[in-house]
């Protein structure tokens, strides 16, 4: 199998090198290196030059002429990829020697698969290991506890914890995926990992297989949280809705989560030309859970229901009110 590495920078000069070093120095060679640069206004467009001077067979470097911001390009640099697995590349994290390697072994023995997201390690601007859970993690403690993961309704009801960074995917893919929609708060990674999902087309690898580097320059990158037991216990249950567990609390904590999936869902159909078969399932999805759980709740709990129904109505009637 032939890999991509799709690389996105932006005013990366800081760190640049030293992410290219890496991924040049894998104990699978990569066979094609696309760069889209975005504009850049510092030396980074000259460091890319240097690199392509050394290796012409496997750089190819396209300045943008306009700035696209992030997502728009790394659908250009995704686009522009040839080869059958392509990885996603920021401008500023480490690659692992053996990240290729462990990619290709996984695609070869599950091809089902066609977006693959790995855990990672934490670096500050240094390099120095952070001592941090990251969202990473989250995957490997569920795994723990023996839950079943259900990744579509993980990404919809709790959130994103495929990072483009760790991510690798099947060109063959593509097609689904793209264009990406343009939605503030919502980036390509998130949607990638979303559609592989719904199709049962996306799996999660504990492997650490790169350095995620913390910075005051980041574009996105809330990944980190304390290692404490306490921050552990709330990621699994922020990231476990237990469907099983029939408490009172946990229907409401279920049904709001519910309701904000289906408002973000609403919002990707609006302004997604391409893509509005997959909104329209998901938001039919969304309505028959919701009516589902809220019938439990009102059998398993009636009187608390019977409160929460006259609240929710009194909140209603002063929201109209207002208006």
């Amino acid at each position: 199998m032939k890999t991509s590495v799709a690389l996105c920078t932006y005013n990366g000069e800081k760190f640049l090198k030293q992410q290219i070093d890496s991924i040049l120095n894998q104990t699978v060679k990569v066979d094609e290196i696309v760069v889209c640069d975005d504009q850049s206004t510092d030396a980074t467009v000259s460091i890319l030059n240097s690199y392509k001077e050394k290796h012409p067979d496997i750089f190819k470097i396209h300045v943008n002429e306009k700035n696209l911001r992030s997502v728009k390009n790394f659908e250009k640099a995704i686009s522009l990829c040839e080869n059958e697995i392509i990885f996603l590349c920021d401008q500023d994290d480490v690659w692992k020697p053996e990240k290729v390697e462990i990619y290709h072994h996984y695609f070869q023995n599950h091809p089902e698969i066609k977006v693959v997201a790995s855990n990672g390690f934490g670096i500050d601007e240094n390099g120095k290991l952070l001592d941090v859970i990251t969202i990473w993690d989250v995957i490997g403690f569920l795994r723990a506890k023996k839950m079943e993961l259900n990744f579509y309704d993980i990404l919809n009801f709790s959130g994103n914890f495929a990072t483009g960074a760790t991510m690798a995917i099947k060109k063959e893919f593509l097609p689904k995926a793209l264009p990406f929609p343009i939605t503030k708060g919502f980036h390509h990674d998130e949607w990638l990992a979303l559609v592989a999902a719904k199709e049962q087309k996306f799996d999660f690898i504990d492997d650490k297989t790169f350095y995620y580097r913390k910075h005051d320059n980041q574009q996105v990158g809330s990944v980190f949280y304390k290692n404490t037991k306490k921050q552990k216990e709330n990621l699994i249950q922020f990231f476990s809705p237990d469907y099983k567990n029939t408490s009172f609390g946990n229907y409401k904590f279920l049904l709001k989560r519910i309701s904000k999936a289906y408002l973000k869902n609403d919002f990707l159909f609006e302004n997604s030309s391409v893509h509005k078969g997959i909104f329209a399932e998901n938001m039919e999805y969304f309505k028959n859970l919701f009516v589902k759980l809220k019938a439990e709740m009102k059998s398993k709990h009636p009187f608390r229901f019977y409160i929460l129904s006259i609240v929710d109505s009194i909140q209603n009637k002063r929201n109209i009110e207002r208006k």
